[in-house]
């Protein structure tokens, strides 16, 4: 009996392994804003709602499939994201959003709108007051 425990649990594990990265829903913390970036030819350089910006050293970037992309795959591109920004300014962590996560709304675009509004973490969604 164990055996064919043993074995269902590694099918089962395996199936997993198969599902697609769409099909597993990314988590946002509290402290992401959404926006739009435009990574520069020259990276850390990009363009951060239309004001010039900088990655801080070590950011990640998540694509759309949610691995991480390097800059210079993403030169040129312009996207719609979510991104976290650290103490010193510098923006560290950036999701590439795709067209279902885009339309989760209402998500601050500021960080008086994120203070101001409720976020629940579970649904992944934001509630005006």
């Amino acid at each position: 009996m164990p055996r064919c425990a043993a074995r269902l649990l590694a099918a089962a594990l395996a199936c997993a392994a198969l599902l697609p990265a769409a099909a597993q829903a990314r988590t946002f913390p509290k402290t992401a804003l959404r926006g739009a970036i435009t990574f520069g030819a020259n990276p850390p350089a990009i363009a951060l709602n239309g004001s010039p910006a900088l990655l801080a050293p070590g950011a990640r970037i998540h694509g759309l499939d949610n691995m991480l992309k390097m800059t210079g795959a993403l030169a040129g591109q312009k996207y719609v994201v979510d991104y976290t920004v650290e103490s010193t300014g510098l923006v560290y962590e950036v999701w590439l959003l795709t067209p279902d996560e885009i339309a989760v709304g209402p998500w601050p675009t500021t960080p008086a709108q994120a203070a101001a509004w409720a976020f629940d973490p579970v649904a992944q969604v934001w509630i005006k007051p």
